[in-house]
């Protein structure tokens, strides 16, 4: 009897849909017609973090996110995600 209660709660269990994580995680988004040196200032709400950071870009108002381009996608991550706690607070942050 224990063994089907055990079996039962166990299949119970595995049966249930994973929660998803409240991290925020990385995603990629095509640059559709443009590459990497071509991206017009202000599209796709993206912003150039430094000059020192060729190919590397906030998106958005705010300095969260940060978005690495190779060739003709943006690979988009979380600041603490992309460049780990102890280096993404030196990264200059132009909000404007």
């Amino acid at each position: 009897m224990k063994m089907v209660s055990a079996l039962l709660l166990l299949s119970t269990l595995l049966g249930t849909p994973a929660v998803p994580s409240r991290n925020p995680s990385c995603y990629k988004r095509a640059l559709k017609g443009h590459s990497c040196h071509n991206i017009p200032e202000g599209t796709m709400n993206l912003r150039q973090i430094d000059d020192g950071l060729q190919d590397h870009f906030w998106e958005g108002k705010g300095c969260k996110v940060i978005c690495y381009c190779n060739l003709n996608e943006l690979l988009c991550c979380p600041k603490d995600i992309f460049f780990g706690p102890k280096i993404s607070f030196v990264i200059p942050c132009n909000s404007q």
